[in-house]
């Protein structure tokens, strides 16, 4: 009995705390709310353009050959060195084609002494012609000697400024201005007729070739204005046409091959990379958001409008009809209006119907005076001894 006794009042007060212990609240079940930052439907100036990156080309690019056979015995340009048009760049020994064009000078002074005295035999036979002295065959004979001499002396003539033009030939010259990009000679080598000497650039003129899918092709045709920016000259926007299309596409990449000719004023190295942008269309008003809110899903690419409803902000899935992307954001065609609130970072992590939380955006810094204290959230303040106290923190609501 006493042992029943001390049971019972040892198991009273577990029964009475048992009584007195509150129901537990029950958690809110589903996910909670996810992160997300927002933007506005905007509607602006849009405009449609095919972009590629491309290399550069000197219009002008020839390898200047030696137009006579000899030893060169100087060489006055370098590589690299900046040439203009008619300056000497290298002379060829012409001793050999001096004395051939004086021969042929020699010759056609000959033939025009031979002629001369032909000349004065034709006339004294005509005048005995006329007097009967002479018969009208021998004059003719005569005339026709005088006709094949002066054939003679034309080629001979024309043989002596062959000559001489081949001795100018023994001076090499820049044909324009222009920078020498490789010396192939120097001193003491022979040259034949035709072999290289220099190679000859001029950066005033250049020469785009723009590598574009072929999907572009049915959008370009000559004539498109071309925007070219080049990573050599940061900021500096160059304006060109479209000169030629290539009618076949590149074995190797599939591309079509765009040509645009460009008056660099050597401003521009030639074998250089080149941004081009043509434009293929312009809007006055387009309705665009960024590329991160839109996303792929099985109904399509879809932007996620955010409501509210029953005081909660919710996403709701709109699938919309993409336009082209340019410069970070895509046109909307159809499915959403101006003005409406649609959801960026983090669009990705949603489902229709979600509820979401809305990050604000934080305010920008503000400078104080030292010793002052900011009201406003995130604000900066500096103590007397100049030490700054850390942002203050705000919480996503």
């Amino acid at each position: 009995m006493n042992r029943l006794l001390v049971f019972c009042v040892a198991l009273l007060p577990l029964l009475l705390g048992a009584c007195d212990k509150k129901p537990e609240e029950k958690k809110p079940s589903g996910p909670p709310p996810t992160l997300i930052t927002v933007t506005q439907v905007r509607s602006g100036a849009f405009e449609v353009t095919e972009d590629t990156l491309g290399t550069l080309e000197a219009v002008n690019d020839p390898k200047i050959g030696a137009e006579v056979a000899g030893k060169v015995v100087r060489v006055l340009a370098f590589a690299g060195k900046a040439v203009k048009r008619g300056e000497t760049l290298a002379i060829i020994d012409a001793t050999d084609l001096a004395l051939a064009s004086q021969s042929e000078q020699a010759e056609a002074r000959r033939l025009e002494a031979v002629l001369g005295q032909q000349d004065k035999l034709v006339e004294r036979q005509q005048a005995l012609v006329a007097r009967g002295f002479l018969s009208q065959n021998a004059a003719d004979d005569a005339r026709a000697q005088r006709t094949a001499i002066a054939e003679q002396l034309t080629a001979a003539q024309a043989r002596a400024g062959v000559g001489k033009r081949s001795v100018g030939k023994t001076t090499v010259v820049a044909p324009f201005d222009g920078t020498i990009e490789n010396q192939m000679i120097a001193p003491g080598d022979y040259v034949k007729l035709g072999d290289p000497l220099f190679q000859l650039v001029s950066n005033q003129r250049l020469r785009a070739h723009l590598p574009f899918p072929e999907s572009a092709t049915p959008r370009l045709t000559r004539g498109q204005v071309v925007r070219l920016t080049s990573p050599q000259l940061p900021g500096k926007v160059f304006e060109a046409k479209i000169a030629d299309i290539r009618p076949s596409l590149a074995e190797s990449s599939r591309a079509l091959d765009v040509i645009v000719d460009l008056d660099a004023d050597g401003q521009l190295r030639a074998g250089g990379t080149v941004n081009a942008s043509v434009q293929i269309a312009a809007k006055a008003a387009a309705l665009v958001v960024p590329e991160q809110s839109v996303v792929l899903r099985p109904a399509g690419k879809v932007v996620y409008a955010i409501i509210e409803e029953d005081g909660k902000k919710k996403a709701q899935q709109r699938v919309i009809q993409a336009g082209a992307k340019k410069d970070g954001v895509i046109e909307v065609l159809a499915g959403l209006k101006e003005g409406e609130t649609v959801a960026q970072d983090g669009a990705g992590f949603l489902t229709n119907g979600a509820a979401v939380t809305v990050k604000e955006a934080k305010p920008e810094a503000q400078k104080v005076p030292a010793g002052t204290q900011s009201a406003g959230p995130g604000a900066t303040a500096q103590d007397p001894a100049g030490a700054k106290a850390p942002p203050a923190k705000t919480e996503a609501k």
